[in-house]
């Protein structure tokens, strides 16, 4: 499978459970590699138009891949999205630190992938949770949850990249092709 990093997975399993996992645990590496070596006070800035910081987009996805993984558990058919929930969701707070979130993230990550593991079917509909923007009771299959976490973490790695590039000039794709033979040329530099 065509992955940009090396992805390793803390569960054992097989087939599309693999395959799913793989792809988003590839997503977290980058997300983890836009962040990497930034001090909090970098993870903090604002470095374009948006709001969004690297801080705050780790925060974001950690508490995402938590609530994705209580939400198959629970499996409650009342549940409604606590918006309380989402007071400061976009910001690293000055008593929050990155690399308290990227730990986080990696726990809560963990924790998502051992309940995927831990599923019978991924075919099994989950009732989830009703909010403003999804007022009606909807159901949706694991494969479907798996599938919109690993949107979400690759549309904000994607912030991220940008962010990060505005920031001090490193590009996800750069610093993952470092000393990479592919990488090297004229070519390489222009993109």
């Amino acid at each position: 499978m065509a992955t940009y990093t090396t992805p390793e997975l803390g569960v054992d399993v097989s087939g599309e459970k693999r395959e799913l996992l793989t792809l988003l645990q590839d997503q977290r590496n980058m997300l983890r590699v836009a962040a990497r070596n930034l001090t909090d006070d970098q993870a903090r800035k604002q470095t374009t138009v948006s709001a969004l910081t690297i801080g705050a987009l780790v925060k974001h996805l950690a508490r995402g891949e938590e609530n994705a993984a209580r939400v198959i558990v629970e499996r409650d058919e009342n549940a409604e999205f606590d918006m309380s929930r989402l007071a400061g969701e976009y910001e690293l707070g000055t008593d929050e630190t990155l690399d308290g979130w990227l730990e986080a993230y990696e726990r809560n990550a963990a924790g998502f992938d051992r309940v995927i593991a831990e599923a019978a079917d991924l075919d099994d509909l989950i009732p989830q949770p009703t909010a403003p923007w999804q007022p009606e009771h909807e159901w949706a299959s694991i494969r479907t949850m798996i599938l919109n976490l690993l949107r979400e973490t690759a549309h904000h790695c994607g912030h991220a990249d940008i962010i990060r590039e505005a920031l001090d000039g490193q590009t996800t794709m750069g610093a993952i092709s470092e000393g990479q033979a592919w990488a090297e040329g004229e070519w390489w530099e222009q993109s």
